[in-house]
């Protein structure tokens, strides 16, 4: 079973500051069929998504200027990506870190560091339901 064939086409914004965390992420999600675009804060995360028009989001919290929770508000105050999924990724496995993802309107809430079948596990679970809209 070829992996890039599931997730050929996909398209998935990464917003994190640290560009070992956005460079890992890409080449593993590129391997596996995905198209990829990075950012390194909120706000050229939100220029990203705008251009990009992703199928998934993965953005962490703790980033300068506009941090994930901020971001995910933005995204889902504009009606054309609301649908979009945006996972949060945090190294803090806290419940109130969950909780707060959920509230400011993120789909899922992961936490770093990620595996490679994380990441394609988590698009398999929410992709699906961006692709039938």
């Amino acid at each position: 079973m070829s992996t890039a064939a599931n997730f050929e086409g996909i398209k998935v914004v990464i917003i994190d500051e640290y560009k070992t965390i956005r460079r890992t992420a890409e080449t593993l999600l590129k391997k596996a069929g995905c198209q990829v675009v990075t950012a390194r804060d909120g706000f050229e995360g939100l220029s990203r998504i705008m251009e990009f028009q992703p199928n998934i989001i993965f953005v962490t919290i703790i980033m300068p200027r506009l941090n994930g929770y901020q971001t995910c508000i933005l995204i889902r105050s504009n009606q054309a990506f609301k649908p979009i999924p945006v996972i949060i990724l945090s190294s803090c496995d806290g419940l109130v870190a969950r909780i707060l993802s959920k509230i400011m309107g993120a789909t899922h809430y992961m936490t770093l560091p990620f595996t490679r079948q994380e990441l394609l596990d988590v698009i398999k679970s929410y992709v699906v339901d961006v692709k039938k809209s």
